[in-house]
């Protein structure tokens, strides 16, 4: 398909998605009343906001929906948008992304669901799915994870010294089933457990090209692996908004065990630690500070090696910008990042930020961490949905050895 062709069909799901989603608010709004939900009322501050939807409204002089409720409700909020976007991993990619926000019930907290698919110039084509579902009262927490890739991509070998000389084409399918269910314990604190499924099969690699032998075949080449595991799981979330925060902090701890037993081609134990903070600064203001922390650590044992400890491989798919996914690996990662939100536009259609991250890898399981790899950039914010506060984020990211590119998102990095 052209290029043209392509920016075509944006541009017309541009003129009907904002009627499609004027017409979730109104049925949002009607059902609003209809349950006569007291804990949510009509916020005046809303009311000076904009999104797409208000410019697509008044340029094309749609009828403006009279009150705009400033909450989720039991209705779902659609939040999609197509693009033609161009990345490391990928290069020219077609891509339809976004996410579905709402409540089981009038306290509980706000559920999503994110969805994706692309085809790409690799001759890529991805499917993750993610959830983040809440019941009545916050009781349960159910965290779904579940993507189907054909994956035509590099390696690099492993550890975070490893050269981008040392590039190694490889091709695999990708299956993840993973699913998660915590518990309320108290205030805003949840354990639970989960299993873990992740198959690869059907790879093949070409080898360096500069014919050196690859760290992939010296930790042994395999046409299929698998990963089955159970994992135990803790959470603290007390955030003011999943999908974009502006306040609070979120900490979450998984122990993961993978055994023979359940089909994993070998036994090994991971800790992923993974914990943010978010304040707003200056503090009358609605700029933020975001921090994050992201440590995946094998324990013990042999993972697959496309199971290691990888950048963008976490499962937001959002760890080291600046650098092509997968360009990092090891049995040890230490990720660190910072990002500042602020707003470009008074009505906050438009917005900024400029983040900066660093990591560290280990190579082989029981070896030490090695050189911190830095990333840098600025990106903009575009509001896709004030109600949501779903933001189209686009950035460009720099990194070592010339590494650089744009990175498309439908919701805030983290």
């Amino acid at each position: 398909m052209k290029i043209f062709q392509l920016f075509g069909l944006c541009f017309v799901w541009l003129l009907i998605y904002p009627l499609y989603s004027n017409a979730q608010e109104k049925k949002s709004f009607r059902s609003l009343h209809a349950d006569t939900i007291s804990s949510m009322h009509v916020d005046s501050a809303i009311a000076n906001e904009r999104d797409i939807k208000d410019i697509y409204r008044k340029l094309f002089h749609v009828k403006l929906l009279g009150i705009e409720v400033d909450s989720v409700t039991s209705v779902p909020i659609f939040s999609f948008i197509p693009a033609v976007g161009y990345t490391l991993q990928s290069r020219l990619a077609l891509i339809l992304s976004g996410n579905i926000a709402f409540r089981l019930d009038p306290l509980s907290r706000i559920s999503t669901i994110t969805a994706s698919t692309a085809y790409t110039q690799n001759k890529q084509f991805t499917v993750p799915i993610e959830s983040n579902i809440w019941t009545n009262n916050n009781q349960y927490n159910f965290v779904g994870d579940y993507r189907f890739y054909k994956y035509p991509q590099s390696t690099f070998g492993l550890g975070s010294n490893s050269n981008i000389a040392n590039e190694d084409p490889m091709d695999y399918s990708f299956l993840r089933l993973n699913e998660i269910v915590l518990r309320h314990v108290t205030g805003n604190f949840y354990v639970g457990a989960g299993y873990g499924f992740d198959y690869h099969w059907n790879i093949s690699h070409e080898g360096p090209m500069n014919g050196a032998v690859s760290d992939y075949t010296l930790y042994g080449a395999a046409k299929s692996t698998v990963s089955s595991g159970i994992s135990v799981n803790a959470l603290f979330d007390n955030r003011d908004n999943s999908i974009n925060s502006s306040d609070g902090f979120y900490s979450s701890v998984q122990y993961r065990d993978n055994f023979t037993f359940l089909g994993s081609s070998d036994n090994w134990r991971s800790l992923i630690v993974d914990v943010r903070e978010y304040c707003k600064f200056p503090a009358n203001s609605d700029n933020v500070i975001a921090l994050w922390s992201y440590d995946w650590l094998v324990l013990n044992g042999k993972p697959p090696y496309l199971d290691l400890p990888a950048n963008s491989w976490d499962p937001y798919t959002s760890t080291g910008r600046g650098y092509i996914q997968g360009r990092f690996r090891g049995a040890q990662m230490v990720y660190l990042e910072g990002e500042y939100r602020y707003k470009i536009t008074r009505n906050g259609l438009v917005g900024g930020v400029f983040f900066i991250n660093a990591e560290s890898f280990s190579a082989q399981p029981g070896t030490a961490l090695q050189r911190v790899q830095p990333g840098i950039g600025p990106g903009v914010r575009v509001k896709l949905s004030k109600i949501s506060k779903t933001n189209i984020a686009v950035d460009y990211g720099f990194g070592n050895q010339g590494s650089r590119g744009v990175f498309v998102n439908v919701g805030e990095i983290f």
